[in-house]
Protein backbone atom coordinates (compact mmCIF):
# COMPACT_ATOMS: atom_id res chain seq x y z
CA UNK A 1 0.00 0.00 0.00
CA UNK A 2 2.44 2.50 -0.94
CA UNK A 3 1.86 6.18 -1.16
CA UNK A 4 -1.77 5.75 0.32
CA UNK A 5 -0.60 7.32 3.63
CA UNK A 6 1.10 9.36 1.47
CA UNK A 7 -1.95 10.44 -0.11
CA UNK A 8 -3.70 10.67 2.57
CA UNK A 9 -1.98 13.35 4.42
CA UNK A 10 -2.07 15.64 1.51
CA UNK A 11 -5.89 15.29 1.19
CA UNK A 12 -5.76 15.94 5.13
CA UNK A 13 -3.72 19.07 4.48
CA UNK A 14 -6.48 20.46 2.09
CA UNK A 15 -9.73 19.50 4.27
CA UNK A 16 -8.90 18.81 8.39
CA UNK A 17 -10.61 16.04 10.26
CA UNK A 18 -13.04 18.59 11.66
CA UNK A 19 -14.06 19.47 8.01
CA UNK A 20 -14.60 16.05 7.10
CA UNK A 21 -16.41 15.07 9.79
CA UNK A 22 -18.98 18.10 9.35
CA UNK A 23 -19.40 17.24 5.99
CA UNK A 24 -20.08 13.81 6.53
CA UNK A 25 -22.72 14.71 9.14
CA UNK A 26 -24.59 17.26 6.47
CA UNK A 27 -24.79 14.60 3.44
CA UNK A 28 -27.63 13.03 3.16
CA UNK A 29 -28.36 9.25 4.93
CA UNK A 30 -26.63 6.60 3.60
CA UNK A 31 -28.76 4.21 1.83
CA UNK A 32 -29.75 0.63 3.68
CA UNK A 33 -27.13 -1.30 1.52
CA UNK A 34 -27.49 -4.37 3.89
CA UNK A 35 -31.46 -4.69 3.27
CA UNK A 36 -30.80 -5.33 -0.37
CA UNK A 37 -28.22 -7.55 -0.08
CA UNK A 38 -29.83 -9.90 1.93
CA UNK A 39 -33.60 -9.61 -0.21
CA UNK A 40 -34.51 -12.76 -1.92
CA UNK A 41 -34.01 -13.11 -5.61
CA UNK A 42 -31.00 -13.34 -8.04
CA UNK A 43 -27.55 -13.21 -7.42
CA UNK A 44 -26.68 -9.39 -6.68
CA UNK A 45 -23.93 -7.74 -9.16
CA UNK A 46 -21.67 -4.64 -7.68
CA UNK A 47 -20.91 -3.52 -10.88
CA UNK A 48 -17.39 -1.48 -10.56
CA UNK A 49 -16.43 1.66 -12.17
CA UNK A 50 -11.99 0.86 -12.90
CA UNK A 51 -10.02 1.89 -15.22
CA UNK A 52 -6.98 0.01 -14.80
CA UNK A 53 -5.56 -2.51 -12.25
CA UNK A 54 -1.89 -3.67 -11.11
CA UNK A 55 -2.29 -6.78 -12.61
CA UNK A 56 -3.45 -5.72 -15.84
CA UNK A 57 -2.68 -2.27 -16.12
CA UNK A 58 -4.91 -0.28 -18.16
CA UNK A 59 -8.11 -1.59 -19.11
CA UNK A 60 -10.98 1.33 -20.40
CA UNK A 61 -11.01 4.56 -20.52
CA UNK A 62 -14.01 6.16 -18.27
CA UNK A 63 -14.93 9.78 -19.58
CA UNK A 64 -18.20 9.39 -17.78
CA UNK A 65 -17.97 7.25 -14.96
CA UNK A 66 -22.13 8.32 -14.30
CA UNK A 67 -22.75 7.33 -17.47
CA UNK A 68 -21.14 4.07 -17.30
CA UNK A 69 -22.50 3.63 -13.61
CA UNK A 70 -26.38 4.53 -14.74
CA UNK A 71 -25.64 1.84 -18.08
CA UNK A 72 -25.01 -1.12 -15.20
CA UNK A 73 -27.73 0.44 -13.25
CA UNK A 74 -30.06 -0.28 -16.27
CA UNK A 75 -28.66 -3.72 -16.12
CA UNK A 76 -30.05 -4.78 -12.59
CA UNK A 77 -27.38 -4.00 -10.91
CA UNK A 78 -27.20 -4.26 -6.83
CA UNK A 79 -24.61 -1.29 -6.05
CA UNK A 80 -22.18 0.04 -7.60
CA UNK A 81 -18.10 -0.09 -6.92
CA UNK A 82 -16.16 2.81 -7.31
CA UNK A 83 -12.36 2.98 -7.51
CA UNK A 84 -10.96 5.90 -5.69
CA UNK A 85 -7.43 4.94 -5.42
CA UNK A 86 -5.20 6.80 -8.04
CA UNK A 87 -2.13 5.26 -8.18
CA UNK A 88 -2.56 2.04 -8.88
CA UNK A 89 -6.23 2.41 -10.09
CA UNK A 90 -6.87 5.56 -11.74
CA UNK A 91 -9.71 6.60 -9.84
CA UNK A 92 -10.49 9.46 -7.63
CA UNK A 93 -13.38 10.60 -5.62
CA UNK A 94 -14.18 12.94 -8.23
CA UNK A 95 -15.48 9.52 -9.83
CA UNK A 96 -17.51 8.76 -6.71
CA UNK A 97 -19.08 11.92 -6.63
CA UNK A 98 -20.21 11.30 -10.38
CA UNK A 99 -21.33 7.69 -9.60
CA UNK A 100 -23.53 9.20 -6.38
CA UNK A 101 -25.38 11.91 -8.20
CA UNK A 102 -25.95 9.37 -11.21
CA UNK A 103 -27.40 6.39 -9.27
CA UNK A 104 -30.18 5.52 -6.76
CA UNK A 105 -28.39 2.29 -5.80
CA UNK A 106 -25.32 2.42 -3.02
CA UNK A 107 -22.52 3.14 -3.84
CA UNK A 108 -18.96 1.05 -2.43
CA UNK A 109 -16.09 3.56 -1.92
CA UNK A 110 -13.31 1.23 -2.94
CA UNK A 111 -9.65 1.74 -1.63
CA UNK A 112 -7.06 0.65 1.28
CA UNK A 113 -8.87 1.77 4.01
CA UNK A 114 -6.62 2.07 6.90
CA UNK A 115 -7.94 5.29 8.77
CA UNK A 116 -11.11 6.64 10.43
CA UNK A 117 -10.58 9.61 8.07
CA UNK A 118 -11.19 7.78 4.95
CA UNK A 119 -14.74 6.60 6.63
CA UNK A 120 -15.81 10.00 7.19
CA UNK A 121 -14.66 10.95 3.93
CA UNK A 122 -16.35 8.51 2.26
CA UNK A 123 -19.65 9.38 3.79
CA UNK A 124 -18.85 12.86 3.03
CA UNK A 125 -18.56 11.71 -1.02
CA UNK A 126 -21.79 9.94 -0.78
CA UNK A 127 -20.57 6.39 0.20
CA UNK A 128 -22.84 3.72 1.31
CA UNK A 129 -20.70 0.93 1.58
CA UNK A 130 -16.88 0.92 2.26
CA UNK A 131 -14.18 -2.06 1.94
CA UNK A 132 -12.36 -3.41 4.95
CA UNK A 133 -9.65 -5.39 4.10
CA UNK A 134 -8.50 -8.14 7.00
CA UNK A 135 -4.89 -8.49 5.59
CA UNK A 136 -4.67 -4.51 5.64
CA UNK A 137 -5.75 -4.23 9.45
CA UNK A 138 -5.33 -5.57 12.72
CA UNK A 139 -7.96 -6.99 15.39
CA UNK A 140 -8.07 -3.62 16.71
CA UNK A 141 -7.74 -1.64 13.63
CA UNK A 142 -10.73 -3.60 12.14
CA UNK A 143 -12.85 -3.94 14.82
CA UNK A 144 -13.01 0.40 15.10
CA UNK A 145 -13.13 0.93 11.45
CA UNK A 146 -15.95 -1.45 11.49
CA UNK A 147 -17.92 -0.12 14.15
CA UNK A 148 -17.14 3.43 12.75
CA UNK A 149 -19.19 2.40 9.72
CA UNK A 150 -21.73 1.54 11.29
CA UNK A 151 -22.24 4.67 13.47
CA UNK A 152 -22.04 6.26 10.03
CA UNK A 153 -25.11 4.56 8.50
CA UNK A 154 -22.35 2.60 6.43
CA UNK A 155 -22.11 -1.34 5.40
CA UNK A 156 -18.53 -2.57 5.84
CA UNK A 157 -17.41 -5.18 2.66
CA UNK A 158 -14.75 -7.15 5.22
CA UNK A 159 -12.69 -8.61 2.35
CA UNK A 160 -10.98 -12.06 3.23
CA UNK A 161 -8.13 -14.26 1.32
CA UNK A 162 -7.49 -17.09 3.69
CA UNK A 163 -8.87 -19.25 6.12
CA UNK A 164 -7.50 -17.24 9.39
CA UNK A 165 -8.78 -13.83 7.73
CA UNK A 166 -12.47 -15.92 7.41
CA UNK A 167 -12.36 -16.63 10.79
CA UNK A 168 -11.43 -12.99 11.63
CA UNK A 169 -14.31 -11.27 9.71
CA UNK A 170 -16.61 -14.13 11.12
CA UNK A 171 -16.10 -13.00 14.91
CA UNK A 172 -16.02 -9.51 13.72
CA UNK A 173 -19.66 -9.68 13.00
CA UNK A 174 -19.53 -8.88 9.44
CA UNK A 175 -22.89 -9.01 7.86
CA UNK A 176 -21.50 -8.91 3.96
CA UNK A 177 -18.04 -10.92 3.68
CA UNK A 178 -16.17 -10.67 0.24
CA UNK A 179 -14.10 -13.51 -0.59
CA UNK A 180 -10.98 -12.14 -3.10
CA UNK A 181 -9.54 -15.01 -5.29
CA UNK A 182 -6.42 -13.13 -6.55
CA UNK A 183 -3.45 -13.37 -4.05
CA UNK A 184 -2.54 -9.76 -2.67
CA UNK A 185 1.42 -10.69 -3.63
CA UNK A 186 1.63 -12.63 -6.76
CA UNK A 187 -1.54 -10.70 -7.80
CA UNK A 188 -2.57 -14.31 -9.68
CA UNK A 189 -6.12 -15.57 -9.33
CA UNK A 190 -7.46 -18.62 -7.88
CA UNK A 191 -10.77 -19.42 -8.54
CA UNK A 192 -10.63 -21.97 -6.50
CA UNK A 193 -10.42 -20.20 -3.34
CA UNK A 194 -14.17 -19.04 -3.00
CA UNK A 195 -15.35 -22.55 -2.97
CA UNK A 196 -12.54 -23.50 -0.11
CA UNK A 197 -13.37 -20.60 2.41
CA UNK A 198 -17.52 -20.25 1.94
CA UNK A 199 -18.11 -23.23 3.75
CA UNK A 200 -16.26 -21.48 6.68
CA UNK A 201 -18.96 -18.31 6.63
CA UNK A 202 -22.49 -18.92 8.55
CA UNK A 203 -25.53 -18.89 6.05
CA UNK A 204 -27.27 -15.62 7.89
CA UNK A 205 -24.37 -13.87 5.88
CA UNK A 206 -24.01 -12.63 2.97
CA UNK A 207 -20.81 -14.26 0.59
CA UNK A 208 -19.18 -12.06 -2.30
CA UNK A 209 -17.33 -13.69 -4.41
CA UNK A 210 -14.06 -11.32 -6.07
CA UNK A 211 -11.75 -10.87 -8.83
CA UNK A 212 -10.97 -12.60 -11.81
CA UNK A 213 -14.80 -13.06 -13.18
CA UNK A 214 -15.05 -13.14 -16.63
CA UNK A 215 -18.55 -13.63 -17.26
CA UNK A 216 -21.87 -15.86 -16.66
CA UNK A 217 -20.71 -19.02 -16.42
CA UNK A 218 -18.13 -17.91 -13.87
CA UNK A 219 -21.07 -16.18 -11.70
CA UNK A 220 -23.24 -19.33 -12.54
CA UNK A 221 -20.07 -21.53 -10.89
CA UNK A 222 -19.64 -19.16 -7.91
CA UNK A 223 -23.92 -19.21 -7.03
CA UNK A 224 -23.15 -22.97 -7.33
CA UNK A 225 -20.80 -22.85 -4.49
CA UNK A 226 -22.57 -20.51 -2.32
CA UNK A 227 -22.23 -17.21 -3.79
CA UNK A 228 -24.78 -14.12 -2.76
CA UNK A 229 -23.15 -11.96 -4.51
CA UNK A 230 -20.03 -11.10 -7.25
CA UNK A 231 -18.37 -7.83 -7.47
CA UNK A 232 -17.03 -7.67 -11.39
CA UNK A 233 -14.86 -4.73 -12.91
CA UNK A 234 -12.77 -5.94 -15.29
CA UNK A 235 -14.84 -7.89 -17.85
CA UNK A 236 -17.40 -5.08 -17.37
CA UNK A 237 -15.96 -2.42 -18.65
CA UNK A 238 -13.69 -4.46 -21.25
CA UNK A 239 -16.89 -6.18 -22.84
CA UNK A 240 -18.40 -3.22 -24.59
CA UNK A 241 -21.98 -3.17 -23.25
CA UNK A 242 -22.08 -3.28 -19.35
CA UNK A 243 -25.97 -2.98 -19.00
CA UNK A 244 -26.23 -6.24 -21.18
CA UNK A 245 -23.31 -7.75 -19.30
CA UNK A 246 -24.37 -7.55 -16.17
CA UNK A 247 -28.46 -8.53 -17.04
CA UNK A 248 -26.55 -11.57 -18.41
CA UNK A 249 -24.67 -12.38 -15.19
CA UNK A 250 -28.00 -12.29 -13.23
CA UNK A 251 -29.62 -13.97 -15.29
CA UNK A 252 -27.13 -17.25 -15.16
CA UNK A 253 -27.42 -16.95 -11.67
CA UNK A 254 -30.85 -17.43 -11.66
CA UNK A 255 -30.90 -20.15 -14.09
CA UNK A 256 -28.90 -21.77 -11.49
CA UNK A 257 -31.24 -21.06 -8.51
CA UNK A 258 -33.81 -22.56 -10.49
CA UNK A 259 -35.46 -19.07 -10.53
CA UNK A 260 -36.19 -16.54 -13.12
CA UNK A 261 -34.18 -12.68 -13.11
Amino acid sequence: MVGVRADLETRMRQVDTVGVIERAAAAPAALDAMAMFAAPGPVKIISEVKRKSPSKGALADIPDPAELAGAYETGGATAISVLTEQRRFGGSLADLDAVRSQVRIPVLRKDFMVSEYQLFEARAHGADIILLIVAALDNRQLRDLYQLAGDLGMTALVEVHDESETERAVDLGARLIGVNARNLKTLEVHREMFGRLAHLIPDDRVKVAESGIRGPQDIADYVAQGADAALVGEALVTGGDPSAAVAAMIEAGARVRGGAA
